[in-house]
């Protein structure tokens, strides 16, 4: 039996090309943190547990968690600029 997730993806790619909201918010979220982190620690030349840490601390992360305006949508690449921008500042 497949899940319910796989399923509507199976479903969708079959030729039910409606994609309902919850739908797309799984597939657009699919490890987010983790492009984040990874791209947190190329651009600023951190260890992955440097940038995890920093990340995971961050006021940004908790935004993004409940979703609050929206930001979750932004692209990785936006939100790093964004943390380096609050957070690295806060700490200077």
């Amino acid at each position: 039996m497949l899940g319910g997730y796989l399923y509507d993806c199976l479903s969708w790619i079959k030729g039910n090309n409606e994609m309902n909201e919850e739908m797309l918010e799984r597939v657009y979220q699919e490890n987010p943190e983790e492009r984040l982190i990874e791209h947190l620690a190329e651009t600023c030349g951190y260890s992955y547990e440097k940038a995890m840490d920093l990340y995971y601390n961050s006021k940004l992360s908790d935004k993004i968690y409940l979703g609050k305006d929206g930001i979750q949508y932004l692209d990785y690449k936006v939100l790093v600029q964004i943390l380096l921008e609050t957070e690295y500042q806060q700490n200077q």
